[in-house]
Order: C-alpha cells, then structure tokens, then sequence
C-alpha cells in the first residue's frame, strides 16, 4: 500500500480512521497546524490486546502447550515490532515538516505462518503448528503490506 494511496474503507473501523483523517485536514482551513498521518501496520509486541495473534502465541508457549491452533498461515502482512514503530513515530514527532500520509511499516510481506515460525524458534519452542483450524478472515485481503517505510 503506498501512502499516496486514497484510502477506501471497506468497515466501520476504516471509514472512522478516514473520516478522522478528513475532518483534521477540513480543519486545516481554518486552524494553523501542521499534520502527519501515520498509517499504522500491523504491530507487534509487550502490551497487546489478549486477544492478538502474537499474545496468545506467547501465552500457549508459557502454558507448554504443544500446539497452536491457527489459520493457514500463507496470509502476507506487514509486520513490525511495536518498539521500532514508536521510535519512528518520535521521529515523525521531532520533525517540524508535515509529511502527509506516512507508512508506519517495515515495507517487507511476511506470510503469517512464517512469521509464527519465526516467532517459535526465537522463544526456543518446538510446539507444532495446526495449520487451518480457523478460516482465513472475509474481510481483510490476503496481501497487504506498505511500500515505504519511513527511513531513519
């Protein structure tokens, strides 16, 4: 996705960013501020919601379990540590100069399944995988990733 992009929200959830997103710049006209909007990817890290896929993987690894219930895995996505994504939205902060719209992103596709795999070596855990037991969700695309991510 690049930030040049002109979002097309298909949920309740992405027309609400948008609409965000559009009154804050309706309120440029009449208002003096600068803005950047920083699309956020998929994040990853300490401090997420119970019900994320990187939470209940660390859960299940501290359990023991032996295995991972998940969807097929071969979903590409964007993936990026929640530390490096704040390091470049202080970045963002210190910088005096609008920039429009900024992927928050490492810019790389990653398919789930490895990205889990990954995630189990790094913990030291041989807990096998069940490819498949939840269906691949309707409502987001099988490929989405950013295109630039922000430099340093």
């Amino acid at each position: 996705m690049s930030a040049d992009l002109l979002p097309q929200p298909a949920n309740a959830y992405a027309y609400a960013k948008t609409a965000l997103h559009q009154q804050l710049q309706f309120l440029q006209a009449t208002h003096d501020f600068k803005l950047t909007w920083a699309r956020l990817f998929y994040l990853y890290g300490t401090g997420q919601a119970p019900t994320s896929l990187y939470t209940q993987l660390q859960q299940a690894i501290a359990r023991g379990d032996t295995v991972f219930n998940m969807s097929g895995g071969e979903q590409l996505r964007d993936y990026l540590p929640v530390d490096i994504a704040a390091q470049q939205l202080v970045q963002l902060a210190m910088n005096h100069d609008a920039r429009d719209t900024v992927n928050i992103c490492s810019g790389q596709p990653i398919s789930v399944r490895r990205l889990v795999e990954q995630w189990l070596y790094e913990k030291n855990s041989d807990m096998k995988l069940n490819l498949g037991y939840y269906p691949y969700p309707d409502y987001e695309p099988m490929a989405f990733w950013g295109d630039k991510p922000l430099s340093k």
